[in-house]
């Protein structure tokens, strides 16, 4: 018989499974902090650059109400 060490193949299973599963939690946590956290490159939040936009006259006063309810939603 094929000796496949003291675990066998039950073993290398658990093994693999021990090393995926902080993997995934890592990829997880990451992409939910930066779903939840939304920035620009400038590091300005989207609010943040809506009241520049009305304040240099780009958009209207409508405007920047539809687009901040839209943010906040």
């Amino acid at each position: 018989m094929m000796n496949f060490g003291c675990f066998g193949y039950g073993g290398m299973f658990m093994g693999m499974l021990l090393l995926a599963i902080p993997v995934v939690a890592a990829i997880y946590w990451f992409a939910r902090e930066a779903k939840s956290k939304p920035k620009s490159l400038s590091g300005e939040s989207p609010l943040d650059i809506l009241k520049k936009r009305y304040a240099v006259g780009e958009i209207t006063k409508d405007e920047f109400e539809r687009i901040k309810k839209d943010l906040e939603a």
